[in-house]
């Protein structure tokens, strides 16, 4: 064996270990970034409950509560309120309970948790 490619050898090797040594922080880094990463929408998780929170009683808070958790939502209770009757829809993702009223495409309230019944003076 040369003595050049040895050394060529024991150099790559190095660089390799190297490379190795720091895969690590690099992973964690990711696996962080990833909980609280954004989405076509260009918001967190996070956002996307605040904006709806804030926008709740605006016409229209209804259809962005579909576009940000399409697919996300389960019924879980029906009462009155809002124009006659409001479902109750829970995010399991966030952990989160929306009540929409569909005759004006409005969300009334938002909580944590799964909420069945919401206070009549929040679902008005």
């Amino acid at each position: 064996m040369k003595l050049t490619s040895l050394i060529t050898g024991v150099a790559l090797m190095g660089l390799m270990t190297v490379g190795i040594a720091q895969l690590p922080t690099v992973t964690t880094g990711l696996v962080a970034q990833a909980a609280e990463q954004k989405d076509s929408t260009g918001l967190t998780t996070k956002q996307k409950v605040e904006t709806i929170t804030k926008n709740k009683g605006q016409f229209g808070s209804g259809d962005q509560l579909r576009r940000f958790f399409f697919g996300d939502l389960e019924p879980v209770s029906v009462q009155p309120g809002g124009a006659g009757m409001v479902v109750n829809l829970y995010n399991k993702a966030t952990d989160t309970t929306f009540a929409y009223c569909a005759t004006y495409d409005v969300v009334v309230a938002v909580k944590q948790g799964r909420i069945t019944a919401f206070a009549a003076s929040e679902v008005k």
